[in-house]
């Protein structure tokens, strides 16, 4: 019993450690775009890095028991990484260029609402509105959309906690984002951004249907590094002819490219893939606040940058959508698995099974 409540909750580690890495992701590539350093160099390096790092265990572990490799699977890996990684990076730092930080995180966090809308129009998620799961889950993706827009709308008043002046800590370049506060360029990022989590939502919900045909976890993660930096390079080298950009010393770049190469692409893609075949698009995509509580907190203390009422309560809204979602999709399975108490889904028991037996779901939103 204990063992199988154990197995229960790996999921739900497994995600918080993946929002913990991209948490640290935020922090240090922020500092190394800050100190000059060109986005689609930064991509390129990092999908590199990854690749490097993964193939000796992709070759090691899942060489002799990974499916063929047919054509058309070939293709549709290149697609999905050229989508949902290597357009979705470059825009992401485009964007940055023409908003803020706090725009970014914020937006960000319309992931989970994007890759439901997804997943329902594709007919990978159900939403059951005559159950209190169904109802929960439309609550959350309400309340998560209500805490990013309260992170990039209101600052209210600023709070003043004590910080520690990190290595990291004013590496700011104020030319990075020389035209932030022009409302049209202002508009343009937020196009941008939204773009590029549109693109990492069709990733999530199109990496399950790719899992179906190549189930190695391992391989299919070094495949998308490698196509990945391949895209990036051969768009990086138009783009950033100074060979000055290309440039990593001993310095924030290099940590940077490292971190987000290995552990982020490498470690967290892997983990990623793993979440989604237990859980699917949406359980993982509902975690993303908790990445933007953690930026918040650690961005406070070791970059000394200023906390305000609206990013705490911003915070909270996220984080109780989130809980909300993981509820419903919690007692969905418990009804998918059979596991009905009475006293729990007297009144969801029948209606779920009402519609497995007529195979129709009435209750999907389109």
């Amino acid at each position: 019993m204990e063992m199988k409540e154990m197995d229960s909750k790996k999921p739900y580690l497994v995600v918080m450690t993946v929002q913990a890495i991209y948490a640290g992701m935020f922090l240090l590539s922020k500092a190394a775009f800050d100190g000059g350093m060109n986005n689609f160099v930064f991509v390129f390096y990092r999908q590199a890095a990854a690749t490097i790092f993964l193939a000796p265990f992709a070759f090691c572990f899942e060489w002799k028991t990974a499916p063929s490799l047919s054509f058309v699977t070939c293709c549709k890996i290149f697609l999905i990484s050229l989508l949902g990684i290597t357009a979705s990076l470059d825009i992401y730092g485009v964007a940055l260029v023409y908003t803020s930080a706090t725009l970014a995180a914020a937006t960000t966090n319309c992931l989970p609402a994007i890759t439901f809308f997804l997943a329902v129009l594709l007919r990978m998620e159900t939403l059951r509105l005559r159950t209190a799961s169904g109802l929960a889950k439309l609550a959350g993706v309400i309340v998560c959309l209500g805490g990013a827009a309260t992170l990039a709308l209101y600052k209210g008043p600023q709070i003043k906690l004590w910080c520690h002046q990190f290595a990291l800590h004013g590496h700011y370049n104020i030319n990075s984002r020389p035209h932030a506060s022009s409302g049209i360029v202002w508009v343009k990022g937020c196009f941008l951004m939204l773009s590029s989590n549109f693109c990492w939502a069709l990733w999530l919900v199109l990496q399950g249907r790719i899992m179906k045909s190549y189930p190695s976890k391992l391989m299919l993660t070094t495949l998308q590094c490698f196509m990945s930096s391949i895209q990036s390079l051969i768009i990086a080298i138009p783009l950033a002819r100074d060979p000055s950009q290309w440039r990593l010393g001993w310095n924030v770049r290099l940590l940077a490219v490292a971190y987000c190469g290995i552990v982020v692409t490498g470690l967290t893609y892997y983990l990623q893939a793993w979440v989604i075949e237990k859980r699917g698009p949406v359980f993982l995509a509902m975690s993303t606040p908790l990445a933007l509580v953690i930026t918040i907190l650690f961005s406070t203390f070791l970059l000394c940058e200023t906390l305000t009422f609206g990013s705490i309560l911003g915070g909270v809204l996220l984080v109780g959508g989130l809980y909300g979602v993981l509820w419903g999709k919690s007692r969905e399975q418990r009804l998918d698995q059979g596991s009905c108490k009475p006293r729990e889904v007297d009144q969801e028991c029948p209606q779920f099974k009402q519609d497995e037996a007529s195979h129709k779901s009435p209750d999907i939103l389109v």
